[in-house]
């Protein structure tokens, strides 16, 4: 204290995080997909989130503050969204800043340090609350312009002193990874953690700040291409350092504004998951892990709990918000969300994070510091004045005066960088000259880029006699409108160019074709789905609109979301690969595109990644959480690679390696309504795989039989299943052969292995492997028996279908097993299915084969049924004989001997009917037969043509049509005469049995 002065310090309050959270517009790919709301706000303070999937099923949170932003409003004459009428709950930036923004500044005047955090997935709106967009200034701009104003209308006895920090790329691998010439977080007794290296700039002005942020949005927009990240994979802290000295009193007060924004909360989702070896790998991942893990520290203790450690250190994050979050701090988080319910899982984690983030106390004192001023600061500026520093980086930003570069962009056609982030799209403007623009890497270009797939020499754009042509060097990778170009290509006004791996541009003409197009619709997402489409992928052909109703599938479009999202991704990742010369190619998959379940509906799809050794032809198969981790581990390796550093490492921890593993091809049906009746089926069957093509063909029999495993014949053939109610059934479901496999025709040191599970089996049954033979002979059978076929069972035989799965094997690989441990079998060893009855009756973990006795007493609960049948016959048959006695006896004394002599006749006659009845039954069998058996053909052409998909060339669109035309006509024919078939012999025999009716009579 200065003069020995002291001040009494007020006792520490005890305050909450302060929570908010904001809901967004539908974007437009929200309402391309046709996306729901599934958020609501019935309060300024309540937010319900419903689940898509299950309307009933709701959760219900509350928070501080809850903003609605969805809909209700309008734009005001000068662009800035307001209330649509004064009955609207919407929020504007107004009110935003009002409720926030507002608070940090009194607990800055107050002399406390205050932290916004703005957390939420990528594309959910954080960016917007913190910065803003146009006309519609957020927090961050808003707070700026209000602490110059109050500098501007200081009182005389006042000074203040403002230091701006803006670190654009706060990524953690800077704890690990040494850059060369970058910076370092140093820890010092006084200042605690701190970024080494910032390069300070005076300010004098707001306008001076805002030109200074321009320019560290360049910076950034740059760093997020050369680091081979969009904006969603970094976090960027704003530091506002505020001093306010009070001359009369010789007192100082100093505050600090933390203003965070935090990475893509999607991260959170896929870090560690899915069974990955390479657990929680990612740095920057692991930064949003451990800023929770401090928080649950922070509230541990606040409640009385022993906390030994606060992971402060464990991330640069961490470090660097360590006063922030336990410190002389008042802190608010604002969670952004999506109101889409493509988006449900997504939104939900980010609310379940922020109620964790709402039990996190603080113990926040107002500071007050007697400080000696900054001598060299004062004699540059005065007594007032405002620092900025920014991160530096190694790239160079075109350094043009912004009047001339509005000149430019009047005159020159040019091309605007389009940026996952929007605060980050039109921030870079390449400009073509008259005459040839090189572009590429090398610094003799005009036009310099950088990004993952940009070379030296990369294209050339002319400019000559009214128009512009690109023409890529080489192999080099340019896309135009989603399609890629390979030679010289004619550019448009408002043409899409992706350069590289994944950097967008946006083309803007000569001003001649240029008119009053709204540039804000040719967004990141218009690029994606402009590739993705020009690939043959939209919602449509994945099946959205397949329900009928007319109504898009909310979990298909989900899955093209996620498809489309994840294409730069992969394309990032493969460029990766090429240049490490780690030898791999992935390519998107859609999971279950073409499957379906026992029943044949459709089942739940997913988006996988496809990864393949392009020297070895080893194949990998990668969710989606998988995949993004990856991504990120790969990323890094690549960093230390870009700095020239050893990008060697151990296999183990190498994120383009995995052991090798069992891929699955595909699934077959075969349907199980002949074993309904009792009868044989024999028939080849493909296996489709994920995209509904053939992968190879399966010969399989279903036979019923004895429990000797003796074949049934047509004369144990039933017209209808509920003969087979109550009783044993024995079958046996052979697989034969796998014809033609492209897994083994692609490399013949391959292997396959088939698994099926039938009914209630609780374990998949897999088949020995087969290797290097391109048509396998499996030949394995299996018997399984129902001891006491149930309802349920049967109707289980008519609806659904044994779906076999085919599984690759590679060198090196675990072949798959099942251990039969856990299944019934009985006396004979046979597999035991249906068997529901019988685990009631019994410990199923005491033995897996049925005791004797029970058995015993199953059997003469069997005979006990047959006798009450056989009894129930005979009394309706001892009625209808004493009818007919009593009608005989009332007949004429002188019918009798006509009667009587007729006797051995009539006897005869009978005898032959009830032969004729047993063959009567055997042909009825028989056509049944036949005609479930064209049925399963017909059902197999229906599946084949529900999952045909059209050509991607328009050349090929006619044949497809022929093609389709005559698939349904085939079926058609196929169906027609299966039922005229069947109709005929149902007529013929019910004829035949008219005519020996008459015959007897």
């Amino acid at each position: 204290m200065n003069n020995g002065k002291m001040l009494k310090m007020p006792m520490p309050s005890t305050d909450s995080v302060k929570v908010a959270v904001r809901v967004r517009p539908f974007s437009q790919r929200e309402k391309n997909s046709g996306s729901k709301c599934v958020i609501s706000m019935h309060s300024r303070t309540t937010t319900i989130i419903q689940d898509p999937k299950n309307p009933e099923h709701t959760k219900t949170f509350t928070f501080d503050l809850a903003y609605w932003s969805h809909n209700g409003f309008q734009k005001d004459k000068d662009g800035v969204f307001i209330s649509a009428d004064p009955g609207s709950k919407f929020a504007g930036q107004k009110e935003v800043f009002h409720d926030l923004g507002r608070g940090i500044l009194d607990s800055a005047w107050q002399g406390y340090n205050t932290t916004l955090l703005a957390y939420g997935q990528t594309g959910s709106g954080k960016s917007y609350s913190m910065i803003g967009f146009g006309a519609n200034k957020g927090i961050i701009p808003n707070v700026c312009e209000e602490l110059f104003q109050a500098i501007e209308n200081r009182d005389k006895n006042q000074e203040y002193q403002f230091v701006l920090l803006v670190l654009p790329q706060v990524r953690d691998l800077l704890s690990r990874i040494k850059k060369p010439g970058g910076l370092r977080v140093r820890e010092d007794q006084q200042l605690g953690f701190y970024v080494d290296g910032l390069k300070s700039v005076p300010c004098e002005n707001y306008a001076q700040i805002e030109r200074l942020m321009e320019q560290g949005a360049k910076i950034r927009t740059t760093a997020s291409t050369n680091m081979n990240a969009s904006s969603s994979r970094s976090h960027m802290i704003i530091t506002i350092q505020f001093k306010q000295v009070f001359l009369d009193r010789d007192l100082t007060k100093l505050s600090s504004i933390n203003l965070v924004d935090l990475a893509g909360s999607e991260r959170q989702k896929s870090s560690g998951s899915e069974g990955d070896r390479l657990r929680e790998g990612s740095r920057v991942n692991l930064s949003l892990t451990n800023l929770g893990n401090v928080i649950s520290a922070l509230a541990d203790a606040a409640m009385g709990k022993k906390v030994l450690h606060v992971p402060y250190r464990d991330s640069v994050l961490t470090k660097l918000l360590q006063s922030a979050l336990g410190g002389n701090s008042r802190t608010t988080l604002i969670a952004a969300i999506s109101p889409a319910d493509i988006c449900y899982e997504e939104t939900l984690s980010t609310l379940r994070y922020a109620e964790r983030v709402m039990s996190q106390p603080h113990f926040a004192i107002s500071t007050f510091w007697v400080m000696r001023s900054l001598e060299d600061w004062e004699q540059r500026l005065g007594r007032n004045f405002a620092l900025c520093a920014v991160l530096p980086h190694l790239v160079r930003i075109p350094s043009l005066f912004l009047p001339q570069e509005q000149q430019m962009m009047k005159t020159f056609p040019h091309l605007l960088n389009v940026n996952e982030d929007p605060q980050l799209t039109g921030v870079l403007k390449h400009f073509i000259q008259a005459g040839s623009c090189g572009a590429g890497q090398a610094a003799s270009n005009a036009i310099i880029l950088q990004g993952l797939g940009i070379s030296d020499k990369h294209a050339s754009f002319m400019n000559s006699g009214g128009k512009v042509t690109v023409t890529p060097y080489g192999k080099c990778k340019v896309i135009v409108n989603g399609v890629p170009i390979t030679t010289k290509t004619k550019l448009r006004h408002l043409d899409r160019i992706i350069l590289g791996s994944n950097s967008a541009y946006l083309y803007i003409g000569f001003p001649s074709e240029r008119g009053s197009e709204d540039l804000s619709r040719f967004d990141y997402d218009f690029f994606q789905l402009e590739r993705a489409a020009a690939e043959g992928v939209s919602a449509d052909k994945l099946g959205a609109m397949n329900s009928g109703d007319g109504k898009a599938d909310p979990s298909v479009l989900a899955v093209f979301q996620d498809y489309v999202k994840l294409m730069p991704l992969v394309a990032e990742a493969n460029q990766m690969s090429k240049e490490l010369k780690k030898g791999l190619n992935m390519e998107l998959k859609v999971k279950n595109l073409a499957s379906s379940d026992s029943r044949g509906c459709d089942l739940q799809k997913e988006v996988t990644v496809k990864v393949t050794h392009q020297r070895t032809h080893q194949v990998w198969i990668w969710s989606k959480a998988k995949f993004i981790n990856r991504k990120f581990l790969m990323e890094e390796l690549y960093q230390r690679f870009l700095d020239g550093e050893d990008s060697q490492v151990a296999q183990e921890d190498d994120p383009f390696w995995d052991p090798v593993e069992v891929v699955h091809l595909g699934s077959a049906h075969i349907w199980l309504q002949s074993l309904a009746y009792c009868m044989k089926y024999e028939e080849q069957v493909e296996f489709l795989n994920c995209d509904g093509l053939e992968e190879a063909v399966l010969h399989i029999h279903i036979n019923p039989c004895s429990p000797t495993g003796q074949a049934r014949g047509e004369e144990d053939v039933v017209t209808d299943p509920v003969d087979l109610l109550g009783k044993r059934m024995d079958f046996q479901i052979r697989l034969v052969q796998c014809l033609g496999t492209k897994w083994l025709k692609e490399d013949a040191e391959r292997g396959v292995q088939m698994g099926y599970r039938i009914y209630d089996l609780p374990n998949t049954l897999y088949t020995k492997p087969v290797w290097k033979i391109v048509n396998p002979q499996i030949d394995e059978t299996v018997q399984f028996t129902t001891l006491n076929a149930s309802q349920e069972f049967l109707n289980y035989l008519q609806t659904n279908a044994l779906i076999v799965d085919l599984w690759g094997l590679q060198e090196g690989c675990a072949e798959l097993s099942c251990s039969r441990l856990d299944l019934m079998v009985t006396g004979e060893g046979h597999i035991l299915v249906d068997t529901k009855k019988i685990s009631t009756v019994m410990d199923i973990g005491q033995s897996n084969q049925i005791p004797e006795l029970y058995l015993k007493l199953l059997k003469l609960e069997q005979e006990t049924e047959l006798l009450r049948n056989i009894n129930r016959i005979l009394r309706e048959e001892n009625v209808l004989l004493k009818e007919s006695i009593e009608r005989t006896s009332s007949s004429q004394q002188g019918e009798r001997p006509l009667k009587s002599s007729q006797g051995p006749a009539a006897r005869e006659i009978n005898q032959m009917c009830t032969t004729q009845q047993a063959s009567y039954d055997r042909e009825f069998a028989r056509a049944l037969k036949v005609f479930y058996q064209s049925m399963n053909v017909a059902r197999g052409q229906f599946l084949k043509l529900r999952h045909y998909k059209p050509p991607e060339d328009d050349r090929m669109l006619r044949p497809f049509v022929h093609q389709q035309s005559q698939m349904l006509k085939d079926f058609g024919d196929l169906l027609e005469s299966s039922l005229w078939k069947l109709k005929n012999d149902v007529a013929l025999i019910v004829k035949q049995k008219k005519e020996c009716l008459l015959h007897a009579e």
